[in-house]
């Protein structure tokens, strides 16, 4: 256990993020659990990271995007492809990969439905698995779901996928490797059409997260938990439900009146 403490001293004195040495316990705590058990390398209570406790670290402030922001990201870009993905992050609460590994047969139009699910290898898809491996049907936004209809017009028939090109898919399939995990493209064509916006530094992930928090909004916790595919629901509350600028005034007048309502008292 000191020599685990010494470590750890010496990864926080060589100047990486307290959040990397966080990870490092974790994983080393891990390493040593697993030599516990199942492989026997080590006795019971021999694990030197047991005791160490990750440091704290001041939680980041999460962003949400409003409704009138999520407008106008809609409005500076007059590419489908874009729009129809912007209504699933913002409508559905999709993660990034479970966007791109959508496909058709995923998205059920009749009832505005779509399903997120596991793919197997075969000549018109990749083998892909989604976090938590639990299959999951969310709802669909009436926008998205015209988006997707004119996208659907124009892409190419017979191609399973809305958001993978015909290209990309022949290079997975060829090269064998997960290339749509790093689609570096999407990251940087975003932050164009975020700058078009005019728009408060986001990512797509906030996308989801204020999906999250506006279900939150009108729907029981374990429903939205369900729905943004938490194995835990302490994860929901936590990373997921954000304060809104309307609920920060709105709490405001609940003050404004209570004070109103002691002093005429």
């Amino acid at each position: 256990p000191r020599n685990a403490e010494a470590f750890i001293s010496n990864r926080l004195s060589s100047g990486v993020s307290i959040s990397t040495v966080n990870k490092d316990i974790r994983t080393l705590k891990r390493i040593f659990n697993l030599a516990i058990d199942p492989r026997g390398y080590l006795h019971e209570n021999q694990n030197p990271f047991v005791k160490i406790k990750q440091r704290k670290t001041t939680p980041k402030q999460l962003r949400y995007v409003s409704i009138q922001e999520y407008k106008k990201l809609l409005g500076s870009t007059d590419k489908i492809w874009w729009k129809a993905l912007l209504a699933i992050a913002y409508g559905s609460g999709l993660r990034r990969q479970e966007i791109l590994y959508l496909t058709w047969s995923d998205i059920d139009f009749e009832n505005r439905q779509i399903r997120v699910t596991a793919k197997q290898q075969t000549e018109k898809t990749i083998e892909w698995e989604p976090k938590d491996h639990e299959t999951r049907v969310l709802p669909m936004t009436e926008q998205a779901s015209q988006f997707l209809a004119d996208l659907q017009l124009i892409c190419p028939e017979g191609h399973s996928y809305p958001f993978i090109s015909i290209d990309r898919f022949e290079r997975i399939i060829k090269s064998k490797q997960d290339s749509v995990s790093d689609h570096n493209n999407l990251i940087r064509d975003f932050k164009v059409i975020q700058k078009h916006a005019d728009i408060f530094k986001c990512t797509l992930h906030d996308l989801r997260r204020s999906a999250i928090t506006n279900w939150a909004q009108y729907l029981p916790i374990q429903v939205v938990q369900h729905f943004a595919g938490h194995s835990n629901i302490t994860t929901t509350r936590k990373y997921y439900l954000m304060v809104r600028n309307e609920d920060i005034d709105k709490a405001s007048k609940v003050m404004d009146k209570i004070l109103e309502e002691v002093k005429s008292d």
